[in-house]
């Protein structure tokens, strides 16, 4: 799902446009696509706290979620980028840390020709309606299955 989003922010800097990427659950750890892309300009904001379903403090969540959250506002408000990646924001919605009111209306008030990428599972059926492309990645098989661990440059 991000791989997908983070394939999209590529092509459109390739093609010279200015994308921004915005990071839910996300920890401090490496990110091979922020490497990558932060070095052809593209900004990163990033939550910082790891895996939300992990939490030992519920409110530092979601006063974190809420703080990268009003740098994301401020992106979907912002006429000069053509491509904000709202990465894993999905989750955000589920555990009730940001508003979905709060997060539609700044998705429809965007500017017009701003596009605008939402990753994560089990999104919710109001972001779907609103949407003009909708992808579902699944997975039929993956080497976790089998016990491998997650790998540098493949999986993370």
């Amino acid at each position: 799902k991000s791989t997908s989003g983070f394939g999209t922010v590529a092509r459109a800097v390739g093609h010279g446009l200015n994308a921004k990427v915005i990071q839910f659950i996300k920890g401090t750890w490496e990110c091979g696509e922020r490497n990558l892309l932060e070095n052809a300009g593209v900004e990163f904001e990033v939550m910082n706290t790891g895996f939300t379903w992990n939490t030992q403090d519920r409110e530092k969540d979601i006063a974190a979620a809420t703080l990268v959250w009003q740098k994301a506002k401020a992106m979907l408000a912002d006429e000069t980028i053509n491509v904000v990646l709202l990465d894993e924001i999905t989750y955000m919605l589920t555990y009730k840390y940001l508003a979905l009111e709060d997060v539609l209306s700044a998705i429809a008030n965007r500017p017009a020709m701003q596009h605008v990428i939402v990753t994560g599972r089990a999104c919710h059926r109001e972001v779907i309606e609103m949407a003009d492309t909708v992808s579902e990645v699944q997975s039929l098989k993956h080497a976790f299955d089998n016990g491998i661990k997650a790998q540098k440059g493949i999986d993370w």
